[in-house]
């Protein structure tokens, strides 16, 4: 086998060694029934114990109160985008959004579609989304507030969620789900597809309060519609099973081997802060971001040129420093450090970055 390189990929993104060595040792036999996860019926005890304790290890590490159902669904985040308004726009009443990027730009555009009433509260576009808005004013006659809490793209990430009030908040965590602790409490949706933190592509992890059920209507499709899945525990067709057993295997490496959030968070931080400190004290890379809307898990820089940018991003690669590249809307570089990218390699990216300047400023 070849030597494992270390990703930086913003998605699918890399997952946690013990993880991919449990799913190797499993994958003929699971829990001796001599089948893999892919081959069992997904109505089987054994399968449904599976998602049973992905489920119970989500609540825990998030701390999820009793008025909250945990789904695995399809379709990414980007179906979340429509089912959302779907399901619980009120009449009378408009759906709110804050617009800080390409994905929080598409959740707009859905809302349109099924021909919403759509407020936006706030955005960031009139600084080329480098920043988090404040001081969100939020009219009580809502039927919820989306927030996309971390932006890839951008490298921006919400530090502190704001006071909504009664409104429900809503909230696409797809790239910084349980990287750290946060109040559930607010939120009356979350949403996020598994490749980033959670675990491989192919299912959308849906965190529903029970209120929000009250507000389908009946006229949506039965795939559509929440209700559907919370009553059949996220079995009412055949599920994403194999992507379901490795995110289950993601929360039990976040609980047992990093000890929970809190110590996850602690060492999210830590990575963070080792480039971000980097990059401020030097003028060779740049950060666009302004410096308390940066992200913790996605972060983007810009060397002189382009011609540098694409020599380090192959430079990089002949390291075993893969996945730099920016995304094809705004160029440059971009370091993803996902939970189960490690303080080490971190540390190595850096040195990189270092060398480079050595070699090229």
């Amino acid at each position: 086998m070849g030597k494992r390189v270390t990703v930086f990929n913003p998605g699918p993104a890399m997952l946690p060694d013990p993880v991919l060595e449990r799913v190797q040792t499993e994958m003929l036999d699971f829990a001796g029934t001599g089948m893999s996860v892919m081959e069992m019926s997904h109505r089987s005890k054994q399968f449904e114990g599976v998602l049973n304790d992905a489920v119970s290890r989500i609540k825990r590490l998030l701390r999820l109160g009793e008025r909250y159902h945990v789904l695995f669904l399809q379709g990414g985040a980007s179906l979340q985008f429509a089912m959302v308004p779907m399901n619980l726009a009120q009449d009378g009443k408009s759906v709110a959004y804050v617009d800080t990027g390409s994905w929080a730009s598409k959740a707009v555009k859905e809302a349109r579609l099924l021909k919403k009433d759509v407020t936006l509260v706030a955005s960031s576009t009139d600084r080329d989304y480098t920043y988090i808005p404040k001081n969100i004013a939020i009219d009580e006659n809502l039927s919820y507030l989306h927030l996309t809490s971390n932006n890839t793209i951008r490298g921006t990430q919400w530090h502190y969620f704001p006071e909504s009030g009664d409104v429900p908040l809503v909230s696409d965590m797809s790239s910084d789900i349980f990287s750290r602790l946060f109040n559930p409490e607010p939120f009356g949706l979350i949403y996020a597809g598994a490749q980033k933190n959670a675990g491989p592509s192919g299912v959308t992890i849906v965190i529903i309060r029970e209120d929000m059920l009250e507000r389908t209507p009946r006229d949506i499709p039965t795939m559509l519609k929440y209700s559907t899945f919370t009553e059949s525990n996220s079995l009412y067709n055949t599920p994403p099973c194999f992507a379901i057993y490795v995110v289950g295997l993601v929360m039990q490496w976040l609980e047992e081997n990093i000890g929970g959030l809190e110590n996850m968070e602690d060492l999210n931080r830590r990575k963070a802060n080792l480039i971000y400190d980097y990059l401020d004290n030097q003028d060779f890379y740049r950060n666009p971001v302004e410096r308390d809307s940066r992200s913790w898990m996605n972060v983007v820089f810009r060397l002189p040129t382009q011609e540098l940018e694409q020599d380090f991003i192959q430079e990089a690669n002949q390291v075993g420093l893969v996945g730099l590249k920016g995304h094809r809307s705004v160029g440059g570089c971009r370091a993803s450090l996902y939970n189960a990218v490690d303080l080490k390699a971190v540390e190595s990216l850096v040195d990189f970055m270092k060398e480079f300047v050595r070699s090229k400023g």
